[in-house]
């Protein structure tokens, strides 16, 4: 991997998927290529990015993509694990994941354009862009946007490490810029309570049950009277821990999800990325093949406003 080591540079990691999903439903359907095929997500992440990049400057810029949705290591640990989100089971791969049939076909498009641009694009096979996310994360020497429309990605904010997230509210005009004191004032937790809180809380979306009957309040509220997931659970043990009847009952019953939910939760911090230039480019890296592509998908303003901002 390289990386340039000065303090100053600033890295940006997309979600990508999380974005051009947010794109798809912002941008009507009716922006279409020359054959009639939907671009809509397809300009809108240009959009996007061009907005990103305006706004927030940064040097190095990685699309972090979902190389395997729903990791089997996953699943192994919680069957329930997105498992409602499964359109095709695979035997010999990562299961289809339901997506709208107008826009699955716009995903190679993305892929292709931003190879062309010379954007970095990092996927890993078994692992989901958070993964890939959370190693690039791991091992930056300077401050880090995360732009991500998944609450998971909170667990990572760092105030001391300059790591935050850029939560797309509007858009990406209008971003709630995640810090410590948000969460705190949010959730009464930091980055890494964060992961603590949603595994009690769990997470129907994902298909994560929690522990039953506590609920984000409640469990932010044992987060703060006992510290972590660890000593909450060690609470159930001690009979002069400050747990209701009902909560000792339901966390002790809840024991064997959560032994394993933590590993679920969390994004890896391992993963083995490759060697990828995240230098964002100032001119595209294959001009011929980003204009034969321009042309087929009518990527028009869109792209040509990258462009400029990229060269800026």
């Amino acid at each position: 991997m390289r990386f340039v080591t000065q303090q100053t540079r600033r890295l940006m990691l997309l979600d990508t998927a999380s974005l051009y999903f947010r794109a798809y439903f912002g941008v009507p359907e009716s922006v279409r290529a020359p054959d009639g095929t939907p671009v809509n997500a397809v300009r809108g992440l240009l959009e996007f990015i061009d907005r990103l990049v305006k706004d927030h400057h940064p040097d190095d810029l990685v699309a972090c993509m979902d190389a395997d949705w729903r990791p089997q290591w996953r699943v192994d640990l919680i069957p329930s694990y997105k498992a409602h989100r499964v359109a095709v089971e695979t035997e010999t791969g990562p299961d289809e994941e339901e997506v709208p049939d107008t826009l699955s076909p716009q995903v190679p498009v993305i892929e292709d354009v931003l190879d062309a641009l010379g954007i970095a694009r990092v996927g890993v096979a078994g692992y989901e862009a958070d993964d890939v996310i959370g190693t690039f994360t791991g091992r930056a020497t300077g401050p880090v946007d995360i732009v991500t429309g998944d609450r998971d990605l909170y667990q990572l904010v760092d105030d001391a490490r300059g790591v935050r997230v850029l939560y797309p509210l509007k858009g990406v005009g209008t971003l709630q810029l995640t810090d410590e004191a948000w969460l705190r004032e949010k959730y009464g937790v930091d980055g890494t309570g964060y992961a603590d809180l949603a595994t009690l809380r769990g997470d129907p979306s994902d298909g994560l049950p929690g522990v039953p009957g506590i609920g984000e309040k409640t469990a932010a509220k044992l987060l703060a009277e006992f510290g972590d997931l660890a000593a909450i659970m060690a609470a159930v043990d001690d009979p002069k821990a400050k747990l209701t009847p009902s909560q000792r009952k339901r966390l002790a019953e809840s024991r064997p999800y959560v032994a394993v939910a933590p590993t679920v939760v969390k994004v890896a911090g391992d993963v083995p990325l490759p060697e990828v230039d995240t230098t964002l480019p100032r001119a595209p890296r294959d001009p011929a093949a980003l204009d034969e592509l321009a042309a087929r998908w009518g990527l028009g303003g869109s792209l040509h406003r990258l462009l400029a901002t990229l060269e800026t």
